[in-house]
């Protein structure tokens, strides 16, 4: 058996296109104790996500987190999941078609638009070979990730990388690390935040909550923690507000290493002992809804903040499928395919 493989080979009169991969993290097909089990077992087996001696790190996956760990995260699931699947997977999959509406519109049958997960279904492989078929030469991959980091879209690089090692014919790729300080994604999430208050009844304190990672990734060069930290502030110039009017922290600890602080539990403690009543949290480092910002901030986090004197607690959702957020990515993917058109 050959190492390379044949790339798919589409009708002779199918012209040559450019093909957008979409790609998001990753979701359980079902909120099922081995649904959960096989979606953490590749998660988490990923060493850009736990950097740590496989000597180490394998016998505590296998022998203690898979057996135990999919049965809480499995109850978590259920608590958010939509009847057509989980919200990352239905959000994302109508985000990419509404991406790929506005670029048919724009540049007409030569570009096609996919979505892939790095962990789950529909995988890279799926959706690269996908693209192929439909005679894709030049292919941009779009990770669904406004701030770069090494466990999320340095994983992306690797995927893709994985999949195309062995084709015979590699399509012209280009990559897009990052868009945290896009204007166009700036002026989508100050508009999230300001419908959500004009909804709700007006400001409140602003808390900015980004996915954490060890430490140790932005001491070892990780761009991430400065990448979030421009997107707050470009957020809080737009909106026009006082130091004492947000906060900035990172939700989502996993182990005992030390992750980037100020951790979203502590502020939460800070701003009741502050007085802050009244709370409003957006989470800009996800793109679309998911079980951090659905189960994790809108539930757990608000249950944390009511009992400790908290009188109202309003989770932004994300950007989602909204017409705004496909504009901007579509936006974004044209002026990186400058050149190819």
């Amino acid at each position: 058996m050959a190492y390379y493989r044949a790339v798919a080979q589409p009708a002779a009169s199918t012209p040559e296109r450019i093909g957008v991969l979409v790609v998001n993290l990753g979701t359980p097909d079902s909120p099922s104790y081995f649904a959960v089990r096989r979606y953490l077992r590749e998660f988490l087996g990923d060493r850009r996500v736990i950097d740590t001696s496989r000597l180490l790190w394998l016998p505590l996956l296998y022998g203690i987190i898979l057996p135990l760990r999919p049965l809480r995260t499995a109850r978590n699931y259920r608590k958010v999941w939509m009847k057509d699947g989980s919200p990352l997977a239905v959000y994302s999959g109508r985000l990419a078609a509404k991406i790929d509406a506005r670029l048919r519109a724009t540049e007409g049958d030569r570009v096609r638009t996919v979505l892939a997960m790095t962990y789950g279904n529909p995988s890279l492989e799926d959706g690269i070979r996908a693209l192929a078929e439909q005679n894709v030469r030049r292919l941009l991959v779009l990770p669904l990730y406004p701030q770069y980091c090494s466990s999320t879209t340095g994983s992306v690089f690797d995927g893709v990388a994985r999949v195309l090692r062995r084709w015979r014919w590699l399509p012209e790729t280009r990559f897009v690390n990052d868009y945290f300080d896009d204007p166009g994604y700036i002026d989508a999430l100050t508009a999230q935040i300001e419908n959500h208050w004009a909804a709700t009844g007006g400001r409140t304190h602003l808390m900015l909550s980004y996915h954490g990672i060890p430490a140790v990734y932005v001491a070892e060069g990780d761009p991430y923690q400065a990448q979030a930290e421009a997107t707050t502030r470009l957020v809080v110039e737009r909106l026009g507000l006082k130091d004492t009017e947000w906060s900035h922290c990172y939700q989502s600890r996993f182990g005992s290493v030390v992750w980037l602080q100020p951790y979203t539990e502590d502020t939460l403690k800070a701003l009741a002992k502050r007085g802050i009543r009244r709370l409003t949290v957006v989470s800009p480092s996800f793109a679309v809804d998911c079980l951090e910002t659905l189960e994790e901030v809108a539930m757990e986090y608000q249950g944390q903040f009511l009992a400790l004197g908290g009188e109202r607690f309003g989770m932004v959702p994300a950007l989602n499928d909204e017409d705004r957020h496909a504009d901007l990515l579509a936006g974004l993917v044209t002026r990186q395919i400058q050149g190819w058109v």
